[in-house]
């Protein structure tokens, strides 16, 4: 049995979800978005918020369930307070700058990365050493760090590169004589 599949998923004021057969369409004061529902599931709206339910009780009905219900609660959390994601660059003379609709990197290549920021998507570098991914997608700003990350992830001996914020980075010995 799914534990977190049992709890239904609360709508907060402000935030009006619609079910449409299997789409869930949500609708908040950040924007819309929706979800189409794996067919083993069915969703029904209650007075506590959005409930899943597995259609059988086979395995896969049973690992999808409290996915979906994960996923229309991520719907729920990005229209009304959105997600963010805190990137850190460490090593000297690596920056990053917004210019226009283009995050300009510069990570040590003999060139700027110039990396296009998509529709939906506020990027913001409040230092030249901190990027600030922002949007109501949790997975669309997840991508979008993870290939920010891709330009220059850190390197174990100096921990030179680009990293999530707090993130650890096992730290390698290097040569001796």
């Amino acid at each position: 049995m799914s534990r977190i599949g049992k709890k239904p998923v609360p709508v907060p004021s402000g935030v009006t979800a619609t079910i449409n057969g299997q789409t869930v369409e949500v609708k908040g004061p950040k924007g819309t978005l929706s979800f189409v529902l794996n067919d083993l599931v069915l969703a029904e709206k209650t007075d506590d918020g959005i409930k899943i339910d597995p259609r059988d009780e086979s395995k896969r009905a049973r690992s999808m369930w409290g996915m979906s219900r994960t996923m229309v609660a991520n719907l729920i959390h990005g229209v009304s307070s959105g997600f963010e994601k805190k990137l850190e660059i460490t090593g000297v003379g690596y920056r990053a700058q917004v210019q226009g609709q283009n995050l300009q990197l510069a990570l040590g290549f003999s060139h700027d990365v110039l990396y296009p920021i998509p529709s939906g998507i506020q990027i913001q570098c409040p230092k030249p050493t901190e990027i600030l991914i922002s949007g109501i997608d949790k997975q669309q700003v997840g991508q979008i760090a993870a290939e920010i990350r891709e330009f220059r992830p850190p390197e174990p001996y100096k921990g030179k590169g680009v990293r999530y914020a707090g993130e650890y980075i096992a730290r390698k010995e290097g040569k001796k004589k």
